[in-house]
């Protein structure tokens, strides 16, 4: 800003009681002042306008930010699903055709490979353990 000293304030204020006279020195104090606050006040507005604009840059980028992990994070569990889901599949049809396996060997008379036999055939079943009583009764 403008560096006014003492000194240079009561020189301003003679020559303006000078050159204005006492009855319109009043006046125009009046009206620069009233010039003066309108500076500020349009000055804090630009001031207040250029900062409400650098945060809504900063609350895009935040957005964009989030979004774009928001959207990585969804590929990652989407891919994790279908991963999920193709180890299921394989389990499914790893268990139906042990399953198959079983109950043909049982049909044609001959004992199932025991490995095979330890799988529930019923949900809920749990599977028997070598050796054991509930095992050979299978």
């Amino acid at each position: 800003m403008i560096d006014i000293s003492l000194t240079k304030l009561l020189l301003l204020a003679v020559v303006a009681l000078i050159v204005l006279g006492p009855e319109r020195l009043p006046h125009a104090a009046r009206t620069a002042g009233a010039l003066l606050r309108r500076m500020r006040s349009g000055w804090d507005s630009v001031r207040a306008e250029v900062e409400r604009e650098i945060q809504a840059e900063e609350i895009k980028r935040t957005l964009r930010e989030t979004a774009e992990n928001a959207r990585a994070t969804h590929d990652s569990v989407r891919e994790d699903i279908r991963a999920t889901g193709a180890g299921i599949r394989d389990t499914g049809e790893r268990v139906r055709d042990t399953f198959t396996e079983t109950q043909t060997a049982r049909a044609e008379g001959r004992e199932p490979d025991p490995a095979l036999d330890m799988l529930p055939l019923k949900r809920g079943d749990e599977p028997a353990a070598p050796g054991s009583d509930a095992h050979d009764r299978t």
